[in-house]
């Protein structure tokens, strides 16, 4: 039970946040893991802050990007110089709880699975709680999660010797979404760990802040990443906010 885990951190203008989730790392009760930072062209003190870690731990390694690209893009870079079995991401605001890839590394073993997730919790930007946990179906299918996104991105992890990289086109919005899609479409069902391990960070300016940002581009997984035409993609899209609305209400929880 000691595999490399590769962690998947792009960063842009995350000065606030990247020192406490770099931390969260390197509090992991399991260490055999390489942390792989794309920075696309910040221009706060993230990749001065990075540095930092960088001289003391080899395996937090730092890209550069030239020129702003886009976190999709920055992302697909850091998977592309991963050499671990497991690929893990984290974003540059989110924080790990200390057991988190040792008990989901076990968790994969012990149940025979390529891929699974994890209940979080949701903090603000001073990492305050916000009294709100996120959990999901104890057995998620490919059918559940094609009308609701029930995987945090934070608490993800999959096993490259079975999927190989899954690299989803950099352009394409909630590209987290259509990599789970990609997932379940082929073991059509996994298990999360029932278990809080991750903080996700809800901040002002981001997409899951936005109601409208968000069902544009969901809309857009099933319009451009599915291939459906625009009415049958309304539909569709009827569907998704009326399970948001009545299913995904129940895996959130007031703590």
């Amino acid at each position: 039970m000691n595999e490399l885990v590769s962690i998947i951190t792009p960063t842009f203008n995350a000065e606030k946040f990247i020192r406490a989730t770099i931390e969260s790392v390197l509090n992991q009760s399991y260490q055999n893991w390489e942390m792989i930072l794309v920075d696309d062209a910040s221009t706060d003190k993230t990749i001065a802050i990075i540095k930092e870690f960088t001289i003391k731990d080899n395996r937090i390694k730092l890209t550069e990007l030239l020129k702003n690209s886009g976190n999709g893009f920055a992302r697909n870079m850091a998977l592309e110089k991963a050499i671990g079995k497991y690929i893990a991401y984290l974003d540059a605001d989110d924080i790990w709880l200390p057991q988190k890839l040792e008990k989901q590394i076990k968790f994969l073993k012990d149940n025979n699975l390529p891929f699974t997730f994890s209940f979080y919790d949701c903090i603000d930007e001073e990492g305050n709680s916000l009294n709100r946990r996120v959990e999901a179906p104890l057995e998620l299918t490919y059918h559940q999660l094609f009308f609701c996104n029930h995987v945090g991105n934070l608490t993800a992890i999959y096993d490259i010797d079975f999927f190989g990289k899954i690299v989803i086109e950099a352009t394409q919005k909630r590209q987290d979404w259509r990599l789970w899609l990609t997932i379940l479409k082929q073991i059509e069902v996994t298990k999360p760990v029932p278990e809080i391990l991750a903080l996700y960070r809800i901040r002002k300016d981001s997409i899951s802040s936005s109601k409208f940002k968000l069902i544009k581009h969901n809309f857009g997984v099933y319009r451009d990443f599915h291939g459906f035409n625009f009415v049958f993609s309304v539909l569709l899209m009827t569907r998704f906010l009326f399970t948001q609305l009545i299913i995904k209400s129940r895996y959130i929880k007031k703590i």
